[in-house]
């Protein structure tokens, strides 16, 4: 599979795309790599996107662990070898364990999530693969997470899918990842 939308190197970007580039540079990220390497075409779309994954990614209500969860969840869902070969690690640094990770690569409903996994996968799979949020699930979040966490929950799924319709189209190379490549 041949990258379609490769890096550019920096001094050959134009003035927007080298500032859009240095604010990924400079932020928690420290480089350019992932979906933001095709998404350098557009600048402004880049720039927006970045500070929502910023957010979402560093500061969300419902907290790291959770995040990279719904992340990988994410990943699966739209086979985005990418997205899974940068946030598998990330994942299980924050305590995901082993065995959920690997279900979650085969497709399989983990057994032995913690509560507050198994509530976050439902969510994710229902809002994936139903399109929509059923009322005992959504009770259950808003409990558990408030509505800010509830809505910061919505956008990780938002945010990350679209990352992984980009990464899919743009045929993203896959970085060099301890992560087990997605069946």
């Amino acid at each position: 599979m041949t990258d379609r939308l490769g890096a550019i190197p920096f001094a050959d970007m134009s003035a927007a795309q080298q500032v859009a580039a240095q604010a990924v540079i400079d932020g928690p990220r420290g480089a350019l790599y992932g979906p933001f390497v095709p998404l350098i075409r557009s600048p402004e779309l880049m720039a927006a996107a970045q500070r929502m994954g910023e957010y979402l990614r560093y500061r969300s209500a419902i907290g790291t662990r959770l995040t990279e969860l719904a992340i990988l969840v994410t990943a699966r869902q739209w086979s985005q070898q990418v997205e899974w070969a940068i946030h598998e690690p990330i994942a299980r640094q924050y305590g995901i364990s082993d065995e959920v990770i690997a279900a979650l690569a085969a497709r399989r409903r983990p057994d032995g999530m913690a509560a507050d996994e198994a509530l976050v996968h439902d969510f994710c799979i229902e809002l994936h693969q139903r399109q929509r949020i059923d009322d005992a699930t959504y009770a259950a979040a808003l409990a558990a997470f408030g509505e800010h966490g509830v809505v910061d929950l919505m956008g990780i799924n938002g945010y990350y899918t679209f990352l992984a319709m980009v990464m899919n189209a743009a045929q993203t190379a896959v970085p060099a990842s301890p992560a087990a490549p997605l069946p």
